[in-house]
């Protein structure tokens, strides 16, 4: 017999029933739902040394990650938005399993495979979807529209980049969560799509930080378009990652926090900073645990 669905008891960790999160830094992010685990946009650099995010360009970074890589325990995949250095850097690079399934654009995959040896790497298209599954739980990933520049002469500098819809649930079942990792994107009109094939989203993991380029370009959200693609995209709950990591990052936490209580959304961000975790129930009713 089907469970109510505010069913919830202490047991929910070991049974699949929530999702633990633990925010290494930038977008960094471990997520493990019952035995799967997921890394998504591996960036492990230290405090003060240099992203390379191409064309000359570089970012200090102004943060230590909560874990180095040789911390991590085993994945089940890699989620990469895209193939910039503060998503994945050479410590990632050099230094992870090298038979970890990573699931990215086409164009990073194609180099994640010629030239760094990572051969079990997917390039997912727009809408396109891979499940993984392991001890009677599945993930499906499904690549999401995203955009990291709003100029269309940037878009030739900047690599393609991609949210993804990660449906957490019993294998072979339906889902029982599902988690929005937006990317680096600005807010554009493609990201309404996204409400057209998917209802809401359990936890929508924003990244933000208003990154801006010389010239004064801005290719990340700020607080402004963070909060407003909450509101078109209405999920239960909100996570802010990727601010004030970098020197590029200019719009702080702090912003976005306001601009999300000014729009009546205050109530619904999880206040998980660097290094803390969260654990966020499917059931509806239930509430986010910061520790």
């Amino acid at each position: 017999m089907p469970q109510p669905k505010n069913h919830h008891d202490d047991h929910d960790h070991h049974t699949g029933d929530a999702v633990d999160i633990h925010f290494i830094g930038n977008a960094t992010v471990l997520l493990s739902y019952g035995p799967l685990t997921l890394l998504t946009d591996p960036n492990f650099l230290h405090r003060g040394q240099y992203a390379y995010l191409g064309h000359g360009l570089l970012s200090r970074r102004l943060t230590e990650p909560a874990l180095d890589v040789h911390e991590l325990p085993r994945l089940d995949a890699v989620v990469l938005s895209h193939l910039h250095g503060d998503h994945w850097d050479r410590r990632a690079r050099r230094h992870l399993d090298h038979t970890v399934p990573i699931l990215t654009t086409p164009h990073a995959a194609r180099r994640l495979r010629a030239v760094h040896g990572f051969h079990r790497t997917a390039g997912l298209r727009t809408w396109k979807a891979l499940t993984l599954q392991r001890d009677g739980v599945q993930v499906t990933v499904t690549a999401l529209p995203g955009r990291h520049a709003g100029q269309a002469i940037l878009r030739g500098l900047l690599p393609p980049v991609m949210g993804s819809m990660l449906e957490f649930g019993p294998a072979g079942g339906p889902p029982r969560m599902r988690l929005y990792l937006s990317g680096d994107t600005l807010l554009y009109d493609g990201l309404d799509e996204i409400t057209k094939h998917f209802p809401a989203a359990d936890l929508a993991v924003l990244h933000l930080g208003g990154t801006r380029l010389p010239g004064g370009f801005v290719v990340t959200m700020d607080a402004a378009q963070g909060a407003e693609l909450a509101r078109r995209l209405d999920p239960r709950l909100v996570l802010p990652v990727h601010y004030g990591d970098y020197t590029v990052m200019r719009s702080p936490l702090s912003a976005f926090l306001a601009e999300a209580d000014r729009i009546g959304l205050g109530d619904r961000v999880i206040h998980c900073g660097h290094g803390e975790r969260a654990h966020v129930p499917c059931a509806p009713g239930a509430a986010a645990q910061v520790y």
